[in-house]
């Protein structure tokens, strides 16, 4: 069972990995990029990169593999990759453990990389959409994880200190982002039952 920390006022969690466990279907998506355009995407890098918005991705991937790509053509076949897997995405249990035994009694919100008409409907097929009113995706800021900018604006959503927030996270940029933003974290990955 996750801990929680004393003088906890607000919650922020990040989405695909933390609370969603849909990073095996990111990857599947990334795969049919590749086949399309000639790549294969290592699992280290796909993994190092997690939390970063698709646009930016698509810079490391054309860096890296002196491709092309549109950056907005890919986004936008990327995600209709993976809203085409959106029925094998499953919540994380131990998480969403930690949001029924709080709900009502602390702000919470979601912190995402992703999309935000892919992160409503990511909650909503998962049943999570319940459980939030507030949601900080990649449209609503200029500097993703690991810049802080995406967690304080939930703190400031919330109306909590970003002192008094604890981040939920599963990937190093968003972890990065926590400490940028003064927050404390919980590693997410050394709670989670092996598949």
């Amino acid at each position: 069972m996750i801990q929680i920390p004393e003088g906890v006022k607000g919650f922020i969690f990040d989405l695909d990995g933390t609370l969603i466990d849909s990073m095996p279907a990111h990857y599947d998506a990334w795969a049919v990029i590749g086949k399309k355009y000639g790549f294969e995407f290592p699992l280290d890098l796909f993994y190092s990169v997690a939390g970063m918005p698709t646009v930016k991705i698509v810079d490391v991937l054309n860096e890296k593999f002196g491709l092309y790509m549109d950056a907005d053509v890919v986004l936008s076949e990327k995600e209709d990759s993976f809203l085409e897997m959106m029925d094998t995405i499953k919540p994380i249990e131990e998480v969403v453990e930690v949001i029924k035994r709080y709900h009502g009694e602390m702000a919470m919100s979601v912190g995402t990389g992703g999309k935000r008409s892919v992160a409503v409907k990511a909650l909503e097929a998962t049943g999570l959409d319940r459980y939030f009113n507030i949601l900080t995706a990649a449209d609503d800021v200029e500097n993703h994880k690991p810049e802080p900018d995406t967690f304080l604006r939930c703190a400031r959503l919330m109306g909590v200190f970003p002192e008094d927030c604890l981040v939920f996270e599963d990937a190093e940029l968003g972890i990065k982002a926590a400490e940028a933003a003064g927050m404390r974290y919980i590693d997410v990955r050394k709670y989670l039952k092996a598949a």
